[in-house]
């Protein structure tokens, strides 16, 4: 990753949080946007697919549309990989929000409890992967 896709894609992170917020009173929480529209009970409604398709189509439409190549590969095993990220869906939910809501948006509104939420989140990704490279 270069400097200017994360520049760019911070923009736009940020960018679409305060569009979401300006037009629909509403908070970026990925989290909640995806249990949303996975929930049998709750109608999905098309805002949150567009937002879901946006973080997706958005990283490749701005690499390869500035010319900067290649899109990055995961480094670890699929199965690694998704056991990684149900353990962060579970905390998500445990912690009431992701690193979205809580990061992103709880941090600009200055809420304490995303200020919390936000140094569990950097702590435990500090301890986890000093874990990783230097323990196991």
């Amino acid at each position: 990753m270069t400097w200017i896709q994360a520049v760019v894609g911070g923009a736009l992170i940020g960018s679409a949080a305060v569009l979401l917020m300006v037009f629909s009173g509403r908070i970026a929480g990925i989290s909640g946007i995806l249990a949303s529209v996975l929930s049998p009970a709750v109608r999905a409604e098309p805002w949150r697919l567009a937002f879901l398709a946006g973080l997706v189509v958005a990283p490749p439409l701005v690499t390869f549309g500035l010319g900067l190549g290649p899109l990055p590969s995961p480094s670890g095993s699929l199965p690694l990989l998704a056991v990684a990220g149900l353990l962060v869906g579970l905390g998500a939910g445990f912690g009431g929000g992701c690193t979205s809501g809580h990061g992103v948006c709880g941090l600009a509104r200055l809420s304490r409890r995303s200020v919390v939420a936000t140094g569990t989140f950097m702590a435990t990704a500090f301890v986890t992967v000093f874990v990783v490279r230097h323990v196991l």
